[in-house]
């Protein structure tokens, strides 16, 4: 599994930073977090692949979050995508797409499905969930949580020949947590299996400012990207804009027991982000300032 940051300025792009994208690519799937303008050149220069199964996920509807999602959708086409996509956000994305699209006058070449959320799970399957809350920003906005399931723990060969399970389907019964009958009896999962290894919680905050909510949202996270517009210096600025500075996001990731922290989404008024993370540190012990075109390997 890996984290990609395809943009990571705030509000306005420059000339080092596109606007907010950030995508988890995980077995061969991409979960992109924010479309902000050109979103598919950053896509294109990450090779990522235009008809691998994919879901977006918008925080809310501030064009550096949600416009590029016009131009992804219609490079897609271009390159005759087939896999259906689905999209989540707030309500009114789905008129923002639609309305684009048919204005636009292009055809899809695949399904796209758009649905509203509200804070809980908003999508799930055998391997992960995504979790939604509430961020406290200007208009309505929402933080994202990606839950890994538990994994299986190591099967033992020996001990399911000891148990005399034969090689074949039975292995995958019991792999997958169902017990099995052979010629000596029942044999259960516990029996051949290792301990199971905890999936992976990546929290993805938006735009927002800390909260409570969030705080408690975000608990456990093995990665957490945070919104860090703002210096301590322009901290009035920060509330005024329901932002974060990147000393605030140190504080909830510390006292949400964060493995580690990625700053992002940094305003254009900063030369780089070395005092972002400079001031982070003094209160985080693993933070990261993100780049366009980072790549975090997540083992």
């Amino acid at each position: 599994m890996r984290l990609l940051f395809l943009g990571t300025g705030g509000a306005q792009p420059t000339k080092t930073r596109g606007l907010s994208c950030i995508c988890i690519e995980r077995n061969g799937e991409i979960i992109m977090f924010d479309a902000g303008e050109a979103a598919q050149v950053a896509y294109l220069k990450m090779g990522l692949g235009w008809n691998k199964p994919m879901r977006i996920c918008i925080t809310h509807l501030h064009g550096d979050h949600c416009t590029g999602l016009l131009g992804l959708l219609q490079t897609m086409s271009m390159q005759n995508r087939t896999k259906p996509l689905e999209i989540f956000g707030p309500a009114g994305l789905e008129e923002f797409v639609l309305t684009n699209i048919r204005i636009l006058n292009f055809r899809p070449t695949f399904t796209i499905s758009v649905s509203p959320i509200s804070p809980g799970v908003i999508f799930e399957n055998g391997e992960y969930e995504i979790h939604a809350s509430h961020a406290d920003h200007s208009i309505t906005a929402f933080s994202y949580v990606l839950q890994e399931r538990d994994k299986v723990g190591r099967f033992d060969v020996d001990k399911a020949a000891a148990l005399g399970v034969p090689r074949g389907s039975l292995w995958g019964n019991l792999q997958n947590g169902s017990a099995v009958y052979t010629d000596h009896g029942i044999v259960y999962p516990e029996q051949v299996l290792g301990p199971s290894k905890p999936g992976k919680r990546i929290g993805i905050s938006g735009d927002t400012a800390p909260s409570p909510e969030l705080n408690k949202f975000f608990e456990g996270c093995d990665y957490l990207v945070f919104d860090a517009t703002f210096l301590d210096r322009d901290y009035q600025r920060a509330v005024d804009t329901r932002h974060s500075t990147a000393t605030q996001a140190a504080t909830l990731a510390k006292a949400s027991g964060v493995k580690n922290l990625v700053l992002t989404h940094f305003s254009s008024r900063y030369k780089d982000s070395s005092r972002h993370l400079t001031e982070a540190q003094k209160i985080h012990p693993s933070v990261i300032a993100a780049e366009d075109l980072l790549e975090l390997t997540l083992v």
